[in-house]
């Protein structure tokens, strides 16, 4: 996300027959859906999204991308109907995949990990799909762990 982000900065808006910084702002929003999805998409494998879970998203998103409180609600709704039109999580994980760096899929991981513990348990469908979606965005097992592992200390 954040060589992304470099990449508008520093492109060249100057251009007559082109206008990256609007294609690049789409790119950051599909980016930016695409992550609020799978956080969405978490929050509920346990078939209850609390309230927590919702602000919890809130925070996430606003603190990832920098984002302003109505942004970032408008982005969850636009994900929402993103995930009911979607055929599976994959065009998301695509997505990210396309744009983070290792680390920064590394980060989105200790932040699923932080939702799923905004209840303080781990359901068994919480677990089967952060882990599913970490192999989807080519993070080794130990990676994933080592994310786990970190975000439970950090809750004590």
């Amino acid at each position: 996300m954040f060589d992304l982000l470099r990449k508008i900065v520093s492109s060249d808006s100057t251009s007559q027959n082109s206008f990256p910084l609007e294609k690049n702002y789409s790119e950051v929003k599909r980016l930016q859906v695409a992550t609020c999805a799978i956080f969405l998409e978490m929050a509920k494998s346990d078939d209850k999204c609390t309230e927590d879970e919702r602000q919890e998203i809130l925070s996430i998103m606003q603190n990832t991308f920098n984002l302003e409180k109505e942004y970032a609600y408008e982005l969850i709704e636009l994900a929402k109907s993103r995930l009911v039109e979607s055929i599976s999580i994959y065009e998301f994980t695509g997505i990210i995949n396309e744009n983070f760096s290792t680390n920064e899929k590394f980060e989105l991981m200790k932040n699923l990990w932080r939702l799923i513990y905004t209840d303080q348990r781990l359901d068994k469908y919480e677990d089967q799909l952060v882990k599913k979606i970490g192999k989807m965005l080519h993070l080794e097992h130990k990676d994933i762990i080592a994310a786990k592992l970190m975000v439970k200390t950090e809750i004590g």
